[in-house]
């Protein structure tokens, strides 16, 4: 049976204090929503309009509210992509921008429900994509639009519409030192639990250290 140490050893890793450092929390707000969700985005030229087919991509997407989650006073929507680092777009709301939306979209929800719809609209489009679609309509003036859409029997309805504007480039900059510098520390913590997991089986069991020891050696190839 495992020690005390040796279990705290092998139990998960705690990457808060690193997760704290996000720029995203600087004001107060809180995570609740980190997901990455398929959409697709499309480029709108002033002239010609929105591209008819876009490309499909994994966007990370980050909802933080400040607040408590039943009564927030500010929501924020946070997205990323791993394939592009200058990709930083936010959606930021309080309840008198979303009486807007209320009014313009003739929404049936109150501004305290808003995240966890958003929350669920983002989960329905990862878990049924044939159904429900996130189509991201990007301006080259750094305005955008994320538009909530339901296939029902070959018919296309619009849930809900979210602005967005592209970060200015201190925050993109900023984000992008945050990202860089938690992937490194992760990879440190990563290795340093590594070198404390040979230790422990160097004690208890060195044969089973030397077997994946050599399971990670890559295997010589034979020329003929």
């Amino acid at each position: 049976m495992a020690t005390q140490d040796e279990a705290s050893l092998l139990n998960s890793f705690d990457f808060s204090a690193i997760e704290e450092m996000d720029p995203s929390l600087a004001d107060g707000h809180r995570v609740i929503y980190d997901r990455e969700v398929p959409f697709e985005l499309r480029i709108q030229d002033p002239s010609s309009g929105p591209q008819e087919v876009g490309t499909l991509e994994s966007i990370r997407v980050k909802l933080l509210v400040l607040g408590d989650d039943s009564n927030p006073q500010h929501i924020k929507v946070e997205l990323t992509s791993e394939n592009d680092l200058f990709f930083h777009y936010l959606h930021t709301v309080d309840e008198a921008v979303f009486r807007g939306m209320q009014e313009a979209q003739k929404l049936m929800i109150e501004f305290g429900e808003y995240p966890t719809v958003l929350l669920r609209m983002m989960n329905s489009c990862v878990k049924e994509p044939h159904s429900f679609l996130a189509v991201f309509l990007m301006r080259r003036d750094g305005q955008a639009r994320l538009d909530f859409i339901q296939n029902i029997e070959y018919k296309f309805i619009e849930l809900l519409s979210c602005d967005f504007l592209a970060s200015t480039e201190e925050l993109v900059r900023q984000q992008i030192t945050y990202r860089y510098t938690a992937a490194k520390n992760k990879l440190a913590l990563l290795q340093a639990r590594m070198q404390d997991i040979s230790a422990l089986l160097k004690v208890k069991n060195p044969s089973l250290l030397m077997q994946l020891q050599k399971s990670k050696r890559p295997q010589s190839r034979q020329v003929t």
